[in-house]
């Protein structure tokens, strides 16, 4: 997968999607992989030859990533210099619209909630940091950003069913806390995607993978608030 890229907010390409073909349902996987409960919805449309972050397929576009953790970053310091009594960073995940992946994208936070210290995940159904969205996209699942405090992770039907779907939604949550693709990476990276094959179903972040994020969130939020403190 790419890094995250430019795209449509969500919010308005979700008023485009279009349904899936009944025939693309999918058994579910002996992995848990998720198939669609029903006809699904195919992915928010996207700018033409906008850079996305892919699982696979795809070479690194590391600005794209570093605009995607950026939006998710600003969004996460708005609500921490609004409870300025909150003892830890937590980004907030909406999973409503992808129903299909619910034990996926909750085993997914679980992972990183157990494997980084400073910042934490939470699901809701307010005012979250990014989505998940799931459908059809012939280019796979992926991450991606509008540029503006916005971003989703969108999970495709077909490519969980080929991949350790788990490895999937932990891979391109990765992207949202900042982490790029290393396709060439081993099966015990977790952001090398899909470079290692499907046979390859590790769905933690090595050492260096939790260090980085622990890193990241630890110096990037409190510069953060400084912009927004200098803001006002």
């Amino acid at each position: 997968m790419k890094s995250s890229q430019t795209a449509q907010k969500p919010a308005r390409a979700s008023r485009r999607l279009l349904a899936l073909a009944l025939g693309l349902g999918l058994a579910s996987a002996a992995l848990g992989t998720a198939a669609p409960a029903s006809a699904g919805t195919a992915a928010p449309s996207h700018t033409t030859g906008a850079a996305y972050a892919r699982y696979s397929g795809t070479a690194e576009n590391a600005a794209g990533n570093h605009a995607f953790f950026d939006a998710v970053v600003k969004s996460v310091a708005r609500k921490q210099a609004a409870h300025p009594d909150l003892q830890s960073v937590t980004v907030y995940y909406d999973a409503s619209q992808a129903p299909s992946f619910r034990s996926q994208i909750s085993s997914a936070a679980s992972i990183w909630n157990s494997s980084v210290s400073n910042v934490k995940l939470r699901a809701t159904t307010g005012n979250a940091d990014f989505t998940y969205y799931e459908g059809s996209d012939p280019q796979g699942s992926y991450a991606s950003t509008d540029g503006h405090g916005g971003g989703y992770i969108f999970l495709d039907y077909s490519q969980n069913q080929q991949y350790d779907s788990v490895r999937v939604t932990a891979h391109e949550t990765g992207h949202v806390l900042g982490l790029p693709d290393h396709y060439s990476g081993p099966c015990s990276e977790l952001m090398s995607g899909g470079g290692p094959g499907p046979s390859c179903t590790n769905r933690y972040p090595n050492a260096n993978e939790r260090a980085r994020v622990d890193q990241l969130w630890a110096n990037g939020l409190a510069k953060a608030l400084a912009q927004l403190n200098t803001a006002r």
